[in-house]
């Protein structure tokens, strides 16, 4: 390499540090967010990932290119394949047509990169999350002994609750292990598996897990009592009993005063039973007048997890975990860091990274506090409302159809609906099922999900875009008819 070639690195990061030196990529962000608007072209790509692979086929980059062309080969080599969550036809997978402020936060958080694990790496914000925090514990009705902590999702919230759950089962778990009476998970068969591989991670087995039966897609009460009765019988200790507020196949909530009154009637010497509440995609249901009920009995959990990168339309990632009692999280990951984590005698200890399974934790707080800031907590309620009101418009479409049917009454924005082609075996039906659902996405029209709900296959709608509209429902419906007649006649 001759020296005239070599580019003064450091010249090349000023060179990007102005708005005009990002105009070509944030303008990819804004011509998408714009270009979906109208609902036209194709949601989805029909490309292989072999087809793709091969495109992207090269050598590691060794020189530097102007950021405009950088911009230029993102939008011509990945751009055309990516699902596009923002045309109002896709309700897929619960992932979110994030609200355009949020997105330009993200931006804003990176550039700043502000550490959330000890509060000098992070002056503000580390404050900011505990106010967020607040907000949120105050929705669910706990006084100011609640705290939390943001999460990467779900799956980390459900995790760590379960941890603290386990360090008050098994107070020596952390040192120790488990010992030989190893307690046992109970929740219902619709529970994430975020509830199985909790278990598994922490050393109990999948096999220490209970499923109670449910009853239209809920947990049965009766069951869940019946059970816990057996095991206090048997000796059997049990960690937690964890409840689903908006479980994943059918947007279904649990009673929860129902499971409230089971870990209080059968309690062992530690109190009632730790319940915890997944309301990963359900917990935007708290904010609305309309669908308030649904989460009632929320307060008596002990843990809730929260997804606002889901019904609350945030990027990813955002997710929250909250405890009714804050010190609950101190059990949960029992180690010391002097490096990092500085004990003081402070009535408030501020420092997230004890409390977090994460080290190295984004600031995406900051994407919460924007959307309420920006939207205000009743917009996002009625957006929340929104989403439901569309999937219940696509429930009283299917009721009338004749070849279609839906499986539940929408509780919140999923709906699960079976295809019933006349002069098919059910035998066949799952695979046709399938075929439909691949077709159908593949044709650009649309993008939905299929799951296995009740021992069959079954076509499954999320709506998660606040431009998803009736009439979108009915563009679905059409486009459904349209390419079963294919499936069909070429099954035949």
């Amino acid at each position: 390499m001759n020296e005239e070639d070599i580019v003064d690195p450091l010249s090349l990061l000023e060179a990007d540090t102005s708005l005009e030196a990002a105009r070509p990529i944030l303008e990819l962000a804004a011509n998408y967010l714009t270009g979906t608007r109208s609902g036209e072209g194709p949601v989805s790509t029909w490309h292989s990932a072999e087809v793709i692979a091969d495109r992207l086929n090269e050598p590691m980059p060794r020189r530097s290119r102007p950021l405009a062309d950088v911009a230029r080969r993102l939008s011509t080599m990945l751009l055309d394949d990516v699902n596009r969550l923002a045309h109002p036809m896709y309700i897929g997978h619960q992932v979110s047509a994030p609200l355009p402020a949020a997105v330009w936060t993200d931006a804003l958080i990176s550039a700043l990169n502000q550490s959330m694990a000890v509060r000098e790496m992070s002056p503000s914000f580390t404050p900011l999350e505990h106010q967020v925090v607040e907000w949120m514990t105050d929705l669910i009705g706990w006084d100011a002994r609640a705290g939390g902590t943001m999460t990467s999702g779900g799956t980390e919230a459900t995790l760590t609750a379960l941890l603290a759950a386990r360090s008050r089962a098994v107070p020596t778990a952390w040192s120790h292990g488990l010992g030989e009476r190893v307690p046992v998970l109970v929740c219902g068969e619709h529970a994430h598996y975020a509830v199985s591989r909790a278990a598994g991670e922490m050393g109990l087995g999948v096999r220490r897990v209970i499923t109670i039966p449910g009853v239209d897609h809920r947990m049965s009460i009766p069951q869940l009592r019946e059970k816990l009765s057996s095991l206090r019988a048997s000796g059997t200790r049990v960690m937690a009993v964890v409840a689903t507020a908006g479980c994943t196949a059918t947007g279904s909530f649990d009673d929860l005063n129902g499971v409230a009154d089971a870990c209080d009637a059968f309690g062992d010497d530690h109190g009632p039973l730790w319940m915890h509440v997944d309301a990963a995609h359900g917990g935007a249901a708290m904010l609305s007048p309309t669908h308030a009920h649904r989460v009632a009995g929320i307060a008596r959990a002990r843990s809730v997890a929260w997804d606002p990168h889901k019904t609350l339309l945030l990027p990813l990632a955002a997710g929250l975990l909250l405890m009714r009692e804050e010190h609950d999280l101190d059990a949960a990951f029992a180690q010391k860091a002097p490096y990092l984590f500085n004990h003081h005698d402070d009535a408030r200890a501020w420092d997230m990274g004890p409390r977090s399974f994460q080290c190295s934790r984004r600031a995406d707080v900051l994407k919460l506090w924007v959307a309420f800031q920006r939207y205000g907590a009743d917009a996002l309620s009625s957006l929340y409302d929104k989403l439901c009101r569309t999937a219940q418009a696509l429930h009283g479409l299917l009721e009338a159809h004749p070849h279609f049917a839906p499986l539940h009454e929408p509780m919140s924005n999923i709906l699960c609906f079976a295809w019933n082609p006349p002069g098919v075996e059910l035998a066949d039906r799952d695979t046709l099922t399938n075929a439909l659902r691949e077709r159908y996405n593949r044709s650009g029209r649309g993008w939905i999900t299929a799951t296995t709900l009740d021992g069959r296959r079954v076509l499954r709608v999320t709506v998660m875009n606040a431009r998803t509209d009736v009439p979108h429902m009915e563009a679905l419906v059409q486009g459904l008819e349209a390419e079963a007649a294919y499936v069909l006649k070429h099954h035949r």
